[in-house]
């Protein structure tokens, strides 16, 4: 029980919970289109019904994501992932749209199309969270950290997305945080891969080195990639 009480876990909460923010903003559009045919008394048991099959699916994935990072190598192609989404995030495509969600005007219609599109919509956020369960310090816990961390999120996605997503249009320095996040938990995850841990150091000062330069290669990256756009449309 001590170990629940350390700093290290709540950090990798927070990071959790910051991650399910940033990648998970869309899960309330789907929702919303999902259910926008359903009738008003059925609407609350489409978002709710749906969200939690939308979560134990999760669940289910990242226990299997967890489990397949102690393959060699696996981590490192997982962090090459994340430095991607990373970039992703804070180059956003405006082209991204949700016009190819159908809503359904049946119950479990709605909730499957929730589930469904959640799971296509799932894979970075998997990754993401697969890894900072793995700053928790204790195997024993990544599993109760994921799901301590998505149980918290819930609310704060369904009901504080609006919220969150006024906050990143006013504050877009927090959207510029959470992709070098990805980034620090790509660098930090390259240290530990079972492949690549007698080739690197596995002390602290090199953790945090690998974490540094993997939030700064995604703000490098995105700043780049945001400076020539305008020049391609142009072009």
């Amino acid at each position: 029980m001590e170990e629940f009480m350390t700093a290290t876990f709540w950090v990798a909460v927070a990071q959790i919970i910051m991650i399910d923010i940033l990648l998970g903003g869309d899960n309330a559009v789907v929702i919303a289109l999902a259910c926008r045919q359903l009738p008003d008394h059925q609407r609350t048991k489409g978002i709710m019904w749906g969200t939690a099959g939308a979560i134990i699916l999760r669940v289910i994935l990242i226990f299997f994501a967890l489990t397949l990072l102690a393959i060699p190598f696996l981590k490192f192609v997982g962090a090459l992932l994340l430095i991607w989404i990373g970039v992703k995030l804070l180059t956003p495509d405006a082209d991204d749209d949700h016009s190819n969600i159908q809503g359904s005007d049946k119950l479990w219609g709605a909730v499957k199309t929730v589930i469904i599109a959640d799971l296509v919509m799932s894979v970075d956020n998997v990754i993401a969270i697969a890894g900072a369960a793995q700053t928790s310090g204790n195997p024993d816990h990544q599993m109760p950290l994921v799901i301590f961390g998505l149980l918290v999120s819930i609310p704060i996605i369904v009901w504080g997305s609006q919220l969150v997503l006024k906050l990143m249009d006013r504050f877009p320095m927090i959207i510029t945080a959470g992709g070098m996040l990805l980034g620090w938990i790509a660098g930090t995850m390259m240290q530990t891969d079972p492949g690549l841990v007698d080739y690197l150091p596995q002390d602290k000062i090199w953790g945090y080195g690998l974490g540094l330069a993997g939030a700064l290669l995604v703000l490098a990256a995105g700043k780049i990639i945001m400076a020539r756009r305008p020049t391609q449309e142009t072009a």
